[in-house]
């Protein structure tokens, strides 16, 4: 009876010239293997894009800076739905028909540059509000957002409040003065940081 003869297939093991055994390895995939960046040069690469955003200049106009703080602001304003703001140059003229109380929401330190005339801190609106009856309470810091978290607390007890819309920034581009600590005109104003180096030209901005 004839014998079939056996051919091995693809996947039967062979012989290498040698004589020895050789086991194909599948899982060796032919071409270079794709590299990776390493995550220390990713984390790098990120910081340097945070570092250059950072350092861009603010508009060279005040039309362009003023723009600028609006779009900051409405962001911020979309954080607090609940709290009713007031145009800056509306609040300008309720401030010069002396029907208006500014409420200072910032630091000790940003105080100490620059104000909008007459403004109380919180702490001292707080201590006596019944003498602040029947003017128009307005809440400002830099751009509106702490402002806002101020009126929106006012708001809770009883006490309505508006949120000065752009904050000093907002003022400023609006025709609003400032006053330093001895009551006397300036055109210094602190701006908190460099994101918001956004007051108009003719003023000097601090952080």
């Amino acid at each position: 009876m004839p014998i079939a003869s056996h051919k091995p297939g693809p996947a039967s093991n062979a012989t290498t010239p040698g004589g020895a055994l050789h086991i194909p390895n599948a899982s060796r995939a032919p071409g270079p293997k794709p590299a990776g960046l390493p995550a220390a040069l990713l984390a790098l690469a990120l910081g340097v894009v945070l570092a250059l955003a950072a350092c861009q200049r603010p508009p060279a106009d005040d039309a362009g800076r003023q723009q600028q703080a609006y779009a900051l602001y409405d962001g911020y304003r979309q954080q607090l739905p609940q709290v009713a703001d007031i145009a800056p140059a509306k609040a300008l003229a309720l401030q010069q028909a002396g029907e208006a109380v500014f409420v200072d929401a910032r630091t000790d330190a940003e105080r100490a540059v620059s104000t909008l005339p007459a403004a109380v801190t919180e702490a001292a609106f707080l201590a006596d509000p019944a003498r602040f009856a029947g003017k128009t309470v307005i809440v400002y810091c830099t751009i509106g957002y702490r402002s806002g978290l101020v009126a929106r607390t006012l708001a809770q007890q009883g006490i309505p409040a508006l949120n000065l819309a752009a904050g000093i920034l907002g003022w400023l581009h609006a025709g609003g003065p400032l006053v330093d600590g001895t009551g006397q005109p300036t055109k210094r104003v602190h701006v908190y940081g460099r994101t918001w180096n956004l007051a108009p030209l003719a003023y000097t901005a601090v952080w």
